[in-house]
């Protein structure tokens, strides 16, 4: 399993060696899935951008952070309410689990990614809030990256509601060991035999710790070498990016298992 931003895109280009990395897990045979918490596009959306940039990943290969928050609201309240703050990633993914959108007495509100968060939308849901409805929100991410440098993400407009309400939201994407189980789930797998390949020590690799995955961080995104040891916990293995991971899959070598 690996995160899609920093891993093998970053800053709408490809990662050098991304498309051989791809390569190489579909020559051996090896299962993935990419684990995003982007919940602005759909899995579709997010498989064409993808191919755009010469990275094929068919959509059932792809989950994210709005599919796995619409799964859970399904198990937890089927056929439920909600107002969202967020894109069509997510809207159709409430849709699709049997969700009605609302802005009258909802029984979530529901935070997730958007490049134009509205200051009356978040007014809003601080007042449903305050009504009753119950406060989720797809990621903990604080910020993303975009070609000028970073913007604030859902973790950083969640914090801002929280003040607001006093009332935490729940995050569903990574590091939530939901989002980790259902991806093992989609893939048959098993903790043990199974690797998290990350470029976020707060999401990616501290997910895959909990989930009992082994795990390696990749510098091609966000957390750098000097940042590692800022944490409590430590990756399994760091590498430069997952060019650096290719050679050992092709010859069916992995260095955590020798």
């Amino acid at each position: 399993m690996c995160d899609m931003d920093g891993v093998l895109a970053h800053e709408g280009q490809m990662v050098p060696g991304a498309d051989r990395f791809l390569d190489a897990l579909r020559s051996r045979d090896r299962p993935f899935l990419i684990l995003t918490n982007n919940s602005i596009y759909s899995a579709r959306d997010l498989s064409a951008r993808l191919g755009n940039l010469g990275l094929e990943v068919p959509p059932a290969s792809l989950w994210t952070s709005a599919e796995a928050t619409a799964a859970f609201l399904k198990s937890q309240r089927p056929g439920g309410t909600a107002f969202v703050v967020g894109e069509a990633g997510l809207t159709t993914a409430l849709h699709d689990s049997g969700y009605v959108l609302t802005d009258q007495h909802p029984d979530y509100v529901v935070l997730g990614e958007t490049r134009t968060y509205s200051f009356e939308a978040i007014t809003r849901a601080i007042r449903l809030i305050e009504g009753g409805a119950r406060f989720i929100a797809t990621n903990p991410d604080p910020t993303g990256p975009s070609l000028e440098g970073i913007l604030p993400a859902t973790g950083s407009v969640a914090a801002l509601i929280e003040k607001a309400t006093g009332i935490a939201p729940y995050f569903i994407g990574k590091p939530n060991p939901l989002m980790m189980r259902e991806a093992l789930n989609s893939l048959g797998a098993h903790s043990e035999s199974t690797v998290m390949v990350g470029d976020r020590m707060d999401t990616d690799i501290v997910a895959g710790i909990e989930a009992g995955l082994q795990t390696i961080l990749v510098l091609s995104g966000v957390t750098t070498k000097a940042q590692i040891e800022r944490f409590p916990y430590r990756p399994g293995r760091v590498v430069d990016s997952v060019a650096d991971l290719v050679e050992e899959i092709s010859s069916g070598g992995d260095r955590e298992s020798r």
